[in-house]
């Protein structure tokens, strides 16, 4: 297959029929590429196996002390999990714990526990400059409505001010409404904050023409979660005479459990893939770190471990020759080869527990998730479920397929060192046709 796109870039590609067994193509495909997105897959996999299906991701209210009448005579705790989908409605369970126990005075200290996690909130290798997109939120074991906020605006009448809601409701950030409303001159509608200086002081300008929401991250995730958490409950009527950030004890004589709010890992994993979301993929690598470290602050480097353990024990590959920084892909610095990707999908089919969920879970061509508007037509509508995988210079698909003599086929194809992503998208998906015929 002649493509002008390989005149000026790389490609690695394997395409394997589980069917049969045997390799069908491969071309440079034990080179090293960043993976982009379709690093998720390693990550979805190993958790898969290490965590499994019955897994969650807790948050829970813990106490010391003794609750009588209208007071708890102790400290209560906020414990953050990595919750990742931990949303609005979400904090409105935990207050409503707390106030249907009648508990409306804390004598000692309410607490957030970070304590699951390191204070670093960005992945090794992250850009420092895609901040304040949403899918490169602040990670931290306490996470609101993803680390962002929804600023959604709607025009007004001309040269007048849009209406401007934001979600969730919280008085950790500012809003600074600059925009007007039909107003073509005013320049192209933006939506951002001082985060160079670290603020969260939102600024809406520019025109309004239609209704618009964009999610901007705010700094940081832990001190919103618990800055809301905090307003939500003196909303209720709810006070602690002092407030911090400490560790819950770990004892079982010195802490009761209030209430514990259970996401579980199927939640997290289609949103990983079908969405392609960042935090997700961070938070089962960060579940993966906790479940093989000892430490009780794990680092990206315990959920590089925990992937490379897996590599090395499972898969039977040297970890040593390829480059884990993250869990999503987002880093610069990881190199894997698209051999490698196919063992991950290979060892998922060959194993049926870790590959229903997996399947499921993947993006569906032409159908849904990061697939909904490619390959609409078609043999490869409906047949392709694969990952996707984007960063700069940097396009992706890994997946399944079932080619015309009804045979399963797994394929990885990775583009690198091209401009137009558009181009290497569409060379994937050319070639999924092939394969799908």
């Amino acid at each position: 297959m002649q493509e002008d796109i390989l005149k000026t870039s790389e490609v690695g590609i394997t395409v394997f029929d589980l069917t049969t067994g045997e390799s069908v193509f491969r071309y440079q495909d034990e080179k090293l590429y960043r993976p982009a997105s379709v690093q998720k897959i390693i990550t979805s996999v190993t958790a898969l196996s290490q965590l499994g299906t019955d897994y969650t991701f807790d948050t829970g209210l813990r106490y010391s002390g003794k609750i009588e009448n209208d007071t708890l005579k102790g400290s209560l705790y906020v414990v953050g999990g990595f919750d990742p989908e931990f949303m609005d409605e979400d904090m409105d369970r935990l207050t409503e714990a707390l106030t249907t126990r009648g508990i409306r005075y804390v004598t000692d200290t309410l607490v957030a526990d970070v304590s699951m996690t390191d204070s670093v909130y960005w992945g090794s290798g992250w850009c420092w400059d895609d901040t304040p997109s949403s899918f490169q939120p602040y990670l931290s074991s306490l996470m609101l409505n993803r680390g962002c906020v929804d600023v959604s605006v709607s025009p007004a009448q001309k040269d007048s001010l849009p209406l401007v809601t934001c979600t969730p409701v919280s008085d950790y950030y500012t809003v600074h409404n600059r925009a007007v409303s039909h107003e073509p001159q005013a320049g192209r509608l933006v939506i951002t904050r001082n985060w160079l200086s670290n603020g969260n002081i939102i600024t809406i300008s520019g025109n309004v023409s239609r209704s618009y929401t964009e999610k901007v991250n705010i700094y940081t995730s832990k001190d919103f979660f618990f800055h809301t958490f905090v307003g939500r409950l003196r909303e209720k009527g709810l006070e602690a005479r002092t407030y911090a950030y400490a560790d819950c004890p770990v004892a079982a004589d010195s802490v009761q459990t209030l209430y514990t709010l259970r996401r579980p890992l199927g939640e997290v994993l289609e949103r990983a893939m079908k969405k392609s979301d960042n935090l997700c993929a961070e938070s089962m690598f960060y579940h993966l770190a906790a479940r093989h470290s000892l430490h009780r602050r794990v680092t990206g480097e315990d959920g590089a471990e925990a992937v490379r353990s897996f590599m090395r024990t499972a898969l039977g590959f040297n970890p040593d020759n390829y480059k884990i920084a993250d869990g999503s892909g987002v880093s610069m610095y990881n190199y894997v080869s698209p051999r490698l990707l196919l063992e991950y999908l290979k060892y998922a089919y060959y194993h049926r527990g870790i590959f229903l969920p997996l399947y499921d879970s993947l993006p569906i061509a032409g159908v849904d998730g990061t697939l909904q508007n490619r390959m609409k037509q078609g043999k490869a509508k409906g047949n392709v479920h694969a990952k996707t995988g984007s960063v700069t210079g940097v396009s992706s698909l890994a997946g399944y397929v079932k080619a015309g003599n009804g045979h399963q086929l797994a394929f990885v194809i990775i583009n690198q060192n091209v401009l137009k992503l558009s181009r290497a998208r569409a060379f994937q998906d050319k070639l999924c046709d092939m394969l799908a015929h």
